[in-house]
Order: C-alpha cells, then structure tokens, then sequence
C-alpha cells in the first residue's frame, strides 16, 4: 500500500544501558525496522538519534498525526502572553529531508505484538523489530466529577498544547471585570508537576492586566505541589489577594462542574465562574493500553533501556511510562529517548551501548523576568531510575538572579526543539 509519508529526526548523543547481545536479523529480512508512535520529545527525539546514529542501518518510521506539533511546555507563557501561539509550533520537513525518517502523519490506533505490526487508523499496518511508544497522556474518566472530553471545549484542559491552550486564553482575556476563574487542579503523579502553578501564575499575569479585579481559585487534591513555597511566595509578591489555593486540607479534593451552568462546587459550595481549566487524573496515551504494556494506568519499563516489563520489543518514553522518581515532563522524555535509541541502536546492529544516566529541569514562570527552577540527576538502578541529587531555586533569590534562570527556560527551550526538529 502507499503511504502518506515524510521523513523525521531527532538530534544529539546520549547514553542507555548495557544490553544483551544484539538481535541478529534472519538472512534476508534487510534492515531492521523500528517503529517510534508519537512525535513529541520523546518520540521525536528517540527517532532523529535513531536515524542519525545508525547511519541508514535501521529503517525509522515515526508515526504521528499532527502536520503541526505544539509543544505542551511553554504553552503556560503563551496564556501569560510571554509567547505566540506559532512559536510553540514546530513541523516535521526538516527531519524527513536530513534524516531519512519515514514520517506517518495518521493515528496509531492498534498494535499486535506477536506479529510485530502497528495498525493505522487510514488503513494497513506497519512491520518493527522494535517499537517505541511515546504517546504522551490520555484522561481517566470520571476523575472530575460532571466533567469529561464533551465539555472541554465549555471547560478546556488545555493539558496537551495547541487549540485547548489557544480556546482557554480567549476565555481568560473574555472574562467580565472582576470575574472568576477557577482551576481544578490534578492528583499525582501528572503531567509537569509545576504546570499547573506555573499557569496560575501567568492567568493571574494576564489578568492583572487587562482585568486586574478578577479572582483566581484553586481547588487542589493535594496537600502540597512542586515549588509550592517558590509560587506563593511569587503569588504574595505579584498577585497579592488575586489568588486563593483550596487544597485538600479544605476540601480542594471534593469537587465537582457544571459546565452548562458555569459552576464549581468545592466541598459542597457552589461558585459561579466566568472561566475553567479543568485538569483532570491522567493516564498513558492509549496506544499504550492497546499495545497491552500498562498496569491499567502507566506502562512499567526497564530504567536501564525503557523497555518494557510487558515485552521487551516494546518501549514507552516520557510521560507514558512508569519508570520511578523522574518527573513527567518534556526534558525527561528527551534524556529518556536518548538513553533508549542507544540501546535499540545496540540490541540492532551491534553498537556500543553507554551506562543509562538521565537529567531533567523544571523551570516556571511567576511574573515578566521572574523564573524558578527545580532539577535532578539520575541513574538506572535494576528497580527504577533512581534520583541521585537535585537542585532547587530559593525563597528570597535577587531580581539578577531569577531573570538569569528565565533565560536559562529560554535558551533551554531554543535548545530542546532543536534537539527534536532540526
């Protein structure tokens, strides 16, 4: 069959974990075949090594259905309006011309696991010897009670970039003066652990100025979340009495919409709200629960290779897997990816495979120049990926201080999209 196809990348040197002895392909089968399903950093990133790593020994097939890719991270400063909307967008031409990756553009929507083939939403399936699974997060239903995807759009999560993101800062900036907006925010563990703090920061930015009367709540099923001290100390500081954070403590966990009515209930009282981000309990992307390598929720792996327990054909990357005390987030399903097209670069063609070792750093954004960070290293131990130390910004840091951490995001970001695009 033919194929709507371009090509893909990922870009930089990394490590993985020493493997087995590598898979000999039967006389005659040609080059291996490795299949990577989402494109964003993790599987962006894990196809582009892949690919330029191996220099044309492995065939990399990269499916995703987004002609256009709008990064999750940063979509916080376009809400705060630090950013443009095209700015988070990011395009596959690029590495289907330099790399030789066979781009997809269509839906994963089923994998067979002993016939090594992905199935396609448009018709046919694809053949691997090793498949990478990136998928991001789905939602679990029933997680906020009275909301689910039919109300996204009265009610936006905004938690996977692009149109959600686009639709919840119109709303913002169309509130009444001196409305209300109300967040209710994820259990553990989810997607970015600053995120949904960082995004309160940059509604309350954006509200300050054009609304400056309006009200932020925060129903929160936590007791405490990333860089709490950093944010209400940022919060007290830039947006004093905009805000009021409702954890679980004072019901932040018993809450419930109406997005017909435009209403909130937490702990049994009932707020009208002129706006509502609804994040609720997350899950890997479904292909992973198809794919048959998830504990119902997560997809276990291997720290050593991010394969998987389920099959070690199979790998899942970033926010998708279950792989111990590494944050869901871009940055670590970029190290993870690197670690990862190592050791199938490896298990494929004999390579040289290097120890796994991993890194991640969260930075936010509080106000205009006012960024915090919070980071670690890490290692692949026979349990999990273990923290091996960590970093984290300070109360009471110096205006030099935290605009020198604000551009460190920026050149980050500048950094990491290069890594998976070009």
């Amino acid at each position: 069959m033919t194929l709507n196809r371009r090509l893909f990348m990922g870009a930089g040197a990394a490590a993985a974990a020493t493997l087995k002895a590598p898979v000999l392909l039967a006389e005659g089968h040609g080059k291996p075949n490795v299949v990577v399903v989402g494109g964003g950093a993790g599987g962006a990133t894990a196809a582009r090594y892949l690919a330029k790593d191996s220099d044309g020994a492995i065939n990399v097939t990269l499916i995703e259905p987004s002609r256009t890719y709008f990064t999750c991270f940063f979509s916080n400063l376009y809400i705060g309006g630090f950013k443009e909307i095209d700015d988070l967008g990011h395009n596959y031409g690029t590495l289907a011309a330099k790399y030789g990756i066979n781009v997809v553009h269509d839906w994963a929507v089923d994998v067979d696991r002993e016939a090594k083939t992905v199935s396609l939403a448009g018709g046919g399936s694809l053949p691997y010897d090793k498949l990478i699974l990136s998928p991001g997060i789905d939602f679990i239903g029933g997680s906020v009670e009275g909301w689910d995807l039919s109300a996204q759009n009265a009610m936006p999560h905004a938690y996977k970039g692009g149109s959600q993101a686009e639709l919840l800062r119109a709303q913002i900036l169309n509130m009444p003066e001196g409305g209300t907006f109300a967040m209710v925010a994820p259990p553990n563990p989810f997607r970015c652990p600053p995120g949904p703090y960082e995004r309160i920061s940059m509604v309350a930015h954006a509200l300050k100025a054009s609304n400056p009367t309006a009200k932020i709540i925060v129903a929160d099923p936590k007791e405490k979340f990333s860089k709490m001290a950093l944010f209400q100390e940022g919060w007290a500081n830039h947006y004093e009495g905009m805000i009021d954070w409702i954890g679980s403590d004072f019901g932040g966990g018993n809450v419930s919409v109406d997005p017909a009515a435009m209403t909130v209930s937490i702990d049994g009282e009932v707020t009208q709200v002129d706006a509502c981000n609804v994040i609720p309990a997350m899950k890997a992307g479904r292909i992973a629960e198809m794919a048959g390598v998830t504990d119902g929720n997560w997809a276990p792996v291997n720290a050593a290779d991010m394969s998987t327990k389920a099959d070690p054909d199979v790998y899942v990357l970033g926010d998708a897997s279950q792989q111990g005390d590494m944050p869901k987030s871009g940055f670590s399903a970029n190290s993870q990816a690197k670690v990862c097209a190592n050791a199938v670069r490896g298990a494929l063609t004999g390579s040289r495979v290097f120890p796994a070792k991993f890194s991640n750093t969260c930075w936010s954004l509080i106000d205009t120049n006012d960024g915090v960070k919070v980071g670690a290293t890490y290692e692949a131990t026979e349990e999990k990926i273990a923290k091996v130390d960590g970093f984290i910004s300070s109360t009471g840091e110096s205006s030099d201080v935290r605009r020198a951490t604000y551009e460190e995001s920026e050149g980050w970001y500048a950094g990491i999209t290069a890594d998976m695009f070009s």
